[in-house]
């Protein structure tokens, strides 16, 4: 069975689809509940700049969390059937566009500008609810991975039991994970060998 620990390191976009990921019981949420957005945004501190509190900001409660958890569906879910599309060269649905689109119009980013003693730093900020600034932050990732050419060469992982997505960086690159889904396969692979042999004999 597939470890149900989020996936990460893939383009943010492919990160926020593989929240959703097929078990032998069938597909699994990992984000469906405002604690397990917790975690998944935990893991993507780094990269969802002007969308989370900073120091000296309130930390998003229970609350903000539980209203972020339909927006952030509704992107992942628009996110998910136009990659699915665009990666196999074809034109992504126009409502997963438009939903996409929109998710970004309702917060916007703007560059805010700083001193931090030695230079001028511009940060990304968003105005509104967590909720909204989040899904604007996904969305635009979504947007990124889209509009990259690259998008033609995500592939689907090769386990039979997995649907996880991921960009290669090597052409031959097969597994969402090599610890995930490449050492199961090559465990199965050798239990059947041994298998026959010990059949056989």
């Amino acid at each position: 069975m597939i470890d149900l620990v989020p996936l990460t390191g893939e383009p943010l976009a492919l990160d926020l689809v593989n929240t959703r990921p097929h078990t032998p019981d069938g597909p699994v949420d990992l984000i469906a509940t405002a604690e397990g957005l917790r975690t998944w945004l935990g893991l993507q501190a780094d990269r969802l700049g002007g969308a989370l509190p900073e120091g000296g900001q309130a930390p998003l409660t229970d609350d903000d969390l539980a209203a972020a958890v339909d927006a952030v569906h509704e992107v992942r879910a628009h996110a998910a059937a136009a990659i699915d599309q665009a990666r196999r060269g074809l034109q992504p649905p126009e409502g997963a566009l438009r939903g996409l689109n929109r998710a970004q119009r309702a917060a916007p980013a703007v560059r805010a500008l700083a001193w931090d003693g030695a230079a001028v730093t511009a940060v990304p900020r968003r105005d509104g609810p967590p909720g909204v600034r989040l899904a604007a932050v996904l969305a635009e990732a979504a947007a990124e991975l889209l509009t990259d050419p690259a998008v033609t060469t995500v592939r689907e992982c090769a386990a039979d039991d997995c649907a996880m997505l991921f960009l290669p960086a090597h052409p031959r690159r097969r597994w969402c994970s090599a610890a995930r889904c490449g050492n199961r396969a090559r465990v199965a692979r050798h239990y059947r060998r041994h298998r026959a042999a010990d059949s056989g004999s």
